[in-house]
């Protein structure tokens, strides 16, 4: 009944909503054409609305196959600038629109038969706000220049990496999407694919806390969708990005994109060559306890993890415009990452007064292979150009990894006597096979009301497999306590609808999403093992709705509400139950028992000058799953588990400002309360803390096309469940210099001062105290180098940039 009266809330709101505002919508309409020096018309020209007083960009737009362009705004002050390869830039004075507006004709003259770079005045920039999403743009920061996805990532307001690699936004885990399709991947596989996609491929980021309807509703910190580079000019262009970077060991990250378009086919591309090269200084001390809680013995630990890959990533696709209307693509995407692991530990053990008992030195190795491949077919037809449209998507994806593990443990008394040595050998393949299909329909109404539906189906098969084998006197036996094969197949089918609206000062937009579960995994039993497996079915709705009210004419001041309910599925790799060694002390395992997280967001914000937002937020996650440690027999045992309740409570910021024209100052940060309470193997976890977060960005221009950036972040100690994470921050540098008009040369120093450092308490331990310190190869140098490339081919005909790319909402489990 409950999710009844939601709907009909929903669609009542939606239905009374005008008495609220007024039906008419204020805007003008500013058209032209635009034009070569012999009068025929620039089709595909770049036409770009900017603001009259800052010249920020407000909306582009291509002209079509006649040279005609139009723009739908509110009456102000604007300028135009107009752009096409092989002519010369235009920029028009202010223009003051009050009402409807056809311009002159505007003429573009040719530029030489050498391609010029097209330098826009209208740099986007680093942070954007829009209704339902926060829109970044890594180009922006010179500090990029040379970085992996998972690197940039870092850098955007709100988001945390982990020094696991975890991804959190605004406090809470997310889903990552590339091009609206979900990566599917968690843990060290979601790193290694992140750390092979380079900075130079993105084109922008998008933050969605609370994402519409029309994506999954997995994810209960929302959604990042990152979008890589597709070029839509004509012809054959593309850029090449050389990077190296020395920190205590060397790596390289080079990546080429390339776009041909010529009438009614276009071929885009991105090759990319990552060479990982890395270590962790990993400390993890253990302080075992009475029933007194005197210290009765200590176990400190160390591990130099060293890290080796070549990460290959491949992506190319075709677009075929079967007219203006219809486009029909195939995307082709692959990662090949082999890699090595080579981690010598030390292990000391002492009594309550710190005197040597033992020493456990072990010579651990993994070595192995990551590989994906992924097709996507796509057919996109718009009914007219005002939205009406209808869109189909078809995928397959594939992953495999071959993890092979050595573990050589020697044992040593004191005085350095050895006194025994044990081998144990992994073989750990993993298949994952994903299908999906999905279709969108969009349909804008005469009176503004614009309506989309959707429904998709996915279906999931993984198949894990890990074979342990210990050596005894030189024999080869298996180790039935670690040995497993596990088998998890999940069918998701959902349904949404969404509706949007704008008044006179006030946008509305609601959906409704329903999804349906089906899940079961098999642990195949062996010799000591029996076999288990569990089944589950579930049925949801997910209702989102946002407001966005304009509290003066000229917008300066704007005021946003949003709700939205989110659910959180385990990571495949988190039902898994087996456990996998990281030494002869620390186990990690998954849990088949893990039930999904329901959230509930909300979020109040208000922005002044589309420069500044001050954003209020409030979640409350339920059967929240969270990393737990337990430790038995001083055995560190690391297992997802469900925490029961998890608040976060957040105060946020971000702000643009431009003191001078050569100086720009951006600034984000937030002060978080995180509340854990649940049900715990030691009794009752009750966690509650504060931390602030602040990351500042100061560019300036230079003369001779010279850019400098200063930029850094420090983050207070963050108390969540049963971890301390201890304070860290980071000063970073870069100069960027324009050779010519098609290639830059820039420098970037990260972590100047090498404070990026992990420190942390484990609580809630049973009689033992746990902490940890992790350093990584965070202080580098970076030497970029950009090149582009390409020719214009002009008078063509004109199909809509976004043709082939159709949104693709996969559930991330």
């Amino acid at each position: 009944m409950m999710k009844i009266k939601i709907a009909a809330f929903l669609v009542a709101w939606i239905t009374i909503a005008p008495t609220f505002a007024s039906a008419q919508n204020i805007a003008v309409n500013l058209s032209g054409k635009v034009a070569g020096a012999d009068n025929k018309p620039l089709d595909g020209a770049a036409v770009y609305l900017l603001n009259g007083r800052d010249s920020a960009l407000v909306k582009t737009a291509l002209a079509d196959a006649s040279g005609a362009y139009s723009f739908k705004v509110k009456p102000g002050s604007y300028k135009l600038s107009v752009s096409m390869m092989g002519y010369k830039q235009y920029q028009s004075g202010i223009l003051q629109l009050e009402q409807d507006k056809a311009m002159e004709p505007i003429i573009l003259q040719m530029a030489g038969t050498t391609l010029k770079e097209v330098s826009v005045s209208a740099q986007r920039p680093f942070v954007q706000q829009k209704i339902d999403r926060t829109i970044i743009s890594p180009e922006a920061l010179i500090s990029n220049s040379g970085s992996t996805a998972l690197e940039v990532l870092e850098k955007a307001p709100g988001v945390i990496v982990d020094q696991n690699a975890a991804i959190s936004l605004q406090g809470k885990g997310v889903t990552i999407f590339i091009d609206d399709k979900p990566t599917y991947l968690s843990g060290q596989d979601l790193e290694n694919y992140l750390r092979s996609l380079t900075a130079a491929a993105i084109d922008q980021i998008e933050l969605m806390p609370n994402p519409p309807a029309k994506y999954d509703a997995s994810g209960n910190g929302g959604v990042i969708n990152i979008r890589t580079r597709k070029n839509k000019v004509k012809g054959f262009n593309g850029s090449l990005n050389l990077n190296y970077t020395q920190g205590r060991y060397a790596k390289t990250n080079n990546s080429l994109n390339f776009n041909y378009r010529n009438n009614r086919v276009n071929i885009f591309g991105n090759l990319s060559y990552n060479k990982g090269n890395g270590f962790s200084d990993l400390n993890i001390n253990r302080h075992f306890e009475n029933a007194q809680g005197d210290i009765t013995s200590n176990f400190l630990q160390n591990s130099f993890i060293r890290r080796k890959s070549d990460n290959y990533f491949a992506k190319i696709g075709v677009d075929y415009y079967i007219s203006d209307k219809s486009t029909f693509g195939i995307n082709l995407t692959g990662i090949y990452n082999p890699y090595n692991t080579k981690t010598p530990v030390t292990s000391q053990f002492s009594n309550a007064a710190n005197q040597p008992d033992s020493t456990i030195i072990a010579h651990n190795q993994e070595h192995g292979t990551f590989r994906n491949g992924g097709a996507n077919l796509n057919y996109r037809h718009q009914f007219d150009k005002n939205g009406h449209e209808f869109s189909a998507d078809l995928d397959y994806l594939d992953y495999y990894t071959n993890n092979n593990q050595l573990f050589n443990n020697s044992s040593f008394l004191p005085d350095g006597t050895l006194v025994g040595n044990e081998i144990l050998t992994g073989m750990l393949p993993a298949h994952i096979h994903i299908y999906s299909a999905k279709t969108d329909y969009d349909h804008p109404l005469k009176n503004g009301l614009k309506l989309s539906s959707g429904l998709k189906s996915s279906y999931t098969h993984t198949n894990n497999i890990a074979d342990y084998f210990y050596s005894t006197e030189g024999a080869m036996m298996p180790d039935y306590g670690k040995t497993n094969h596990f088998i998890y197949k999940e069918n998701i089918n959902a349904a949404y609808i969404n509706a949007t609206k704008d008044y006179k000062q006030l946008s509305v937009q609601a959906g409704l999403r329903l999804e349906n579960t089906i899940s079961n995994g098999h642990q195949l039993g062996n010799a000591q093992k029996p076999d288990s497996a569990f089944k589950r079915n579930y049925t949801n709705l997910f209702p989102t709705i946002y407001l966005q009210y304009k509290l003066d004419t000229a917008n300066r001041n704007q005021l946003s509400l949003n709700y939205g309910r989110r659910i959180d599925r385990p990571y495949y790799q988190d039902l898994n139950p087996f456990l996998s060694p990281l030494d002869k002390f620390t186990y990690y395992t998954g849990n088949p028992f893990l039930r999904p997280t329901f959230t509930d967001n909300f979020e109040l914000s208000h922005t002044y000058k589309s420069k500044f937002t001050t954003t209020l937020s409030y979640s409350r996650s339920r059967d929240d799953v969270e990393e737990t440690i337990e430790i038995v027999d001083g055995i560190y045992y690391s297992r997802p588990g469900n925490i029961g309740t998890y608040t976060v409570k957040t105060l946020s910021f971000d702000g643009t400002f431009d003191p001078a024209k050569w100086f720009n100052f951006h600034i984000s940060g937030r002060v978080s309360q995180i509340h854990s309470v649940s049900n715990f193997y030691t009794g009752l976890l009750d966690s509650k803390g504060t931390y602030f977060f602040v990351r500042p960005i100061l560019t300036f221009k230079l003369p001779n096309d010279w850019t400098a950036q200063l930029d850094g972040g420090y983050q207070s100690k963050v108390t969540s469940a049963q971890f301390v994470s201890g304070s860290r921050g980071k000063v970073n540098t870069a100069v960027s210099k324009k050779l010519s008009a098609k290639t830059t040369l820039k420098l970037v120093v990260n972590d100047i001062f090498y404070t990026f450092k992990n420190t942390g308490v484990i609580n809630n331990l049973n009689q033992t105290q746990a902490n940890w310190r992790n350093l990584n190869d965070t202080r580098t140098g970076v030497l970029s180098l950009s090149y582009r490339f390409g020719k214009a081919i002009s008078g063509q005909r004109q199909h809509d940039a976004n043709g082939a790319e159709s949104e693709q909402n996969r559930v991330k489990n």
